[in-house]
């Protein structure tokens, strides 16, 4: 089963299949049933239900702190360089603790990246190459972890899965764009004006408006510095880059036929120490 992630042509219209519920605007941490409000079938669209964000916190996103002290941070090595990664395992722990155990057994050692699209990501985690092979720790797929806190900012850490929600196996990716396409500016520019729109409640019947999945910081920051939106939500984002985005960018710029290297770029270590600034 190949494990691609669809809709690189476009980042606006990126459409995978599958999507889990985010948490709550009161505890961030839960994934309830989101029950979406949606226009009726034949008639109007309805004039969307707002609420005051006063009495809302403001969602934490730590991909754009940095790591505290001591923090395990791992050094992806490279046949092109070092790539620093850090990871959110109160977030995504099946995810890290997915990949972490698979790095320190070696099981990455000598894999490839072997789907790379410029002004997209670079993918790797195979141990066949093709993009059909590998799995999890545990012997079988397992399910996504998607949270409003973390996004497909440029220099996400994310799983790689084919169409299933649980199909997680052992392949991964590294967001790589530095600017959003026309119709992805646009994309997020049109949540600007959304923050306060009711757009599901949680399972105590809450209203969660638009500003818990995507926050004007998040906005600004895949703007800036670019990133995949359409990916929000639909894959899970368990790390982030830290150092050595030359080398993603660097990566990505491979000659490819049909998205493989022509060249193998190949991962030579997976190593573990803790952050010091």
């Amino acid at each position: 089963m190949s494990m691609q992630l669809t809709g690189c042509a476009s980042q606006a219209t990126a459409t995978p299949e599958g999507t889990a519920a985010p948490g709550t605007e009161t505890d961030l941490e839960a994934t309830p049933d989101i029950e979406l409000t949606e226009a009726p079938a034949d008639g109007p669209t309805p004039t969307p239900v707002t609420v005051d964000l006063t009495g809302y916190p403001e969602v934490p996103l730590p991909q754009l702190e940095d790591p505290t002290e001591g923090e395990e941070i791992a050094i992806l090595s490279t046949s092109m360089g070092d790539i620093k990664l850090r990871f959110f395992p109160d977030i995504a722990p099946k995810a890290v603790q997915n990949w972490k155990t698979h790095a320190k057994a070696g099981y990455y050692n000598g894999t490839i990246f072997h789907r790379v699209i410029s002004e997209f990501m670079i993918q790797g985690g195979d141990p066949l190459g093709t993009g059909t092979g590998g799995q999890s720790i545990w012997g079988a797929p397992f399910e996504m972890e998607t949270d409003p806190r973390l996004h497909f900012i440029r220099g996400s850490l994310g799983m790689a899965r084919s169409t299933s929600e649980v199909s997680q196996g052992s392949q991964f990716f590294i967001v790589q764009n530095s600017k959003l396409d026309e119709n992805s500016q646009g994309y997020v520019d049109g949540f600007r004006t959304r923050q306060n729109e009711v757009i599901g409640y949680d399972a105590n019947g809450e209203a969660i408006p638009f500003a818990m999945y995507f926050p004007l910081k998040i906005i600004d920051t895949y703007t800036e510095i670019g990133g995949y939106p359409s990916l929000d939500f639909q894959y899970t984002v368990f790390g982030h880059v830290i150092d050595g985005m030359d080398i993603v960018d660097a990566i990505s710029k491979v000659e490819t036929e049909s998205d493989k290297p022509l060249e193998d770029v190949t991962v030579l270590s997976i190593t573990f120490e803790p952050y010091a600034k």
